[in-house]
């Protein structure tokens, strides 16, 4: 088991999404982390500012790992919209 440290920025972020709904289930998902690495929606990234991404809806939970968890960053994937081509 793994303990999950929240960084206050995340911690910000995750406080600023106006829908409570939204808001439960990414905290429910980063729960699922204390079982990492046997978890789903979970990748690896290459190239980038942070080693792993969870993936929530149209929010990506960013974290390292290092024997711990430690979430660094949330942030909302703009999708296509019907305006798009």
């Amino acid at each position: 088991m793994n303990e999950i440290d929240w960084k206050p920025k995340a911690v910000r972020q995750l406080e600023k999404i106006k829908d409570r709904i939204t808001r439960q289930k990414i905290y429910l998902e980063t729960q699922s982390l204390i079982d990492f690495p046997d978890c789903q929606g979970v990748k690896k990234l290459t190239n980038h500012e942070y080693s792993y991404r969870l993936r929530v809806g149209d929010f990506r939970v960013f974290f390292e790992f290092d024997g711990n968890v430690h979430i660094i960053s949330i942030e909302e994937v703009k999708k296509h919209d019907d305006r798009t081509y």
